[in-house]
């Protein structure tokens, strides 16, 4: 049973943080967390991401990015990735995960596009793309119970 889930981004600044944040409203049951293969460590969250969290009802304020280690790879029962070259970086970082590693949007055979430093359309596309792969790991999560 799942009772843990990671999301892990790049900088974990944009899409992990609001990944989690958006899964945990779905699955409050659930320990949902954020990290980074490359964080920014102790960076807030983006501040357009942190808009777009407020505007769909969750906050980001209190979030800190946070590097991924072994200890949180460990940990986590699922590890969710926004990207395939991210899901190949953990389990080749920790080959102990293989197994619980996936994208996020794995359903859809699609990476989430990295909105940083980018127009504010491209985080509108991120944003959907979360919410697609929000909402099918929360059914497929939900269903074990």
């Amino acid at each position: 049973m799942i009772r843990s889930v990671l999301m892990v981004c790049e900088g974990n600044i944009c899409r992990s943080p609001l990944a989690a944040a958006l899964l945990a409203r779905e699955l409050p049951h659930i320990d949902v967390a954020s990290a980074g293969t490359h964080a920014l460590v102790g960076e807030p969250a983006h501040e357009v991401i942190a808009d777009i969290a407020r505007a769909h009802g969750v906050a980001l304020d209190s979030h800190v990015a946070t590097q991924l280690d072994a200890s949180g790879a460990s940990a986590a029962d699922l590890i969710l990735t926004m990207t395939q070259a991210q899901r190949d970086w953990v389990e080749t970082s920790w080959p102990s995960t293989r197994g619980k590693v996936f994208r996020l949007c794995d359903e859809h055979g699609a990476d989430v596009t990295d909105p940083y430093r980018r127009h504010r359309t491209v985080f509108d596309l991120a944003l959907a793309q979360i919410q697609h792969g929000v909402s099918d790991w929360s059914r497929t999560i939900g269903a074990q119970r």
